[in-house]
């Protein structure tokens, strides 16, 4: 296994939804691997976990990278939320992902979930992809 791929991925994803056009259409610049200080826009994007399990074989290290990016949102109703979600999908799912050590050779959404935090008006969808990725 090799987790040494990892940087790289997040740094692809990241450079790839903030150079998204209809992403960017609809959070503007708020697409951040770590939330600032302060007070948040009311949409935004953010990348999250990452679970990561050995894909090596017999050609060199390998491994799937399980990692979510979540679309929040304080705005009424689910809609700015699901159409920032969408822009996600379309913009990772379209794409190549050149990284700076190995390479992407399987890209595919997994599954999402929609929800509302707390008791307040914040919703949250956590769009969830797999990465295969190669270390060669």
């Amino acid at each position: 296994m090799s987790y040494a791929m990892s940087l790289a991925l997040q740094a692809a994803v990241f450079a790839r939804l903030t150079a998204d056009a209809a992403l960017g259409d609809l959070v503007g610049t708020a697409v951040f691997d770590a939330l600032p200080p302060g007070d948040v826009p009311t949409l935004y994007v953010a990348l999250g976990t990452e679970k990561v399990t050995d894909a090596s074989d017999g050609s060199g290290a390998g491994a799937v990278h399980e990692f979510t990016v979540s679309v929040v949102t304080d705005r009424a109703g689910f809609a700015s939320a699901k159409g920032a979600a969408a822009a996600v999908s379309d913009a990772l799912l379209g794409a190549t992902l050149p990284l700076s050590r190995g390479r992407v050779i399987g890209f595919r959404f997994h599954k999402a979930a929609a929800a509302r935090v707390g008791t307040g008006d914040t919703r949250r969808i956590d769009l969830i992809f797999r990465a295969r990725v190669s270390d060669d």
